[in-house]
C-alpha cells in the first residue's frame, strides 16, 4: 500500500464529502500509515471515557475523530479555493508544493 499523504499538518483544507461537506479547518494530525487525517473543530465523535485516578472524572467526551486523507482538498491561500497540489523542483534540487489553479506556493 501506498503510504503517502497530499496535506501536511498545519494546512487549511476543505471537507469533500460526509456530515462536515463544505467546512474548512486546519489539520492537526496525520498518520501516513493509515491515510487519515484529524482537522481541528470537525469530524466530531462522542467518546466514553473511564476515570482512571482518584477523583477523576469519567463520561462522554466530544472528540475531533480521524478521517480519510482522499476525503479532504487542500485550499490555496492565495486564490481562497480548493485546489490539487502540484511539485515543482528547481535547479538547485528543492521541491515545493503548489496550487494547480492559481500556481501559488502553498
Amino acid at each position: 500500500m501506498n503510504n503517502k499523504v497530499h496535506v501536511k499538518t498545519g494546512d487549511t483544507v476543505v471537507i469533500l464529502n460526509g456530515k462536515d461537506r463544505g467546512k474548512q479547518g486546519k489539520i492537526i494530525a496525520v498518520s501516513p500509515k493509515e491515510g487519515k487525517v484529524i482537522i481541528e473543530g470537525r469530524n466530531m465523535v462522542s467518546k466514553h471515557v473511564k476515570p482512571r485516578k482518584m477523583g477523576e472524572q469519567g463520561g462522554i467526551v466530544k472528540a475531533e475523530g480521524a478521517m480519510y486523507a482522499c476525503k479532504v482538498q487542500i485550499v490555496c491561500p492565495r486564490c481562497g479555493k480548493p485546489t490539487r497540489v502540484a511539485h515543482k523542483i528547481y535547479e538547485d534540487g528543492t521541491k515545493e508544493r503548489i496550487c494547480k489553479k492559481c500556481g501559488e506556493a502553498l
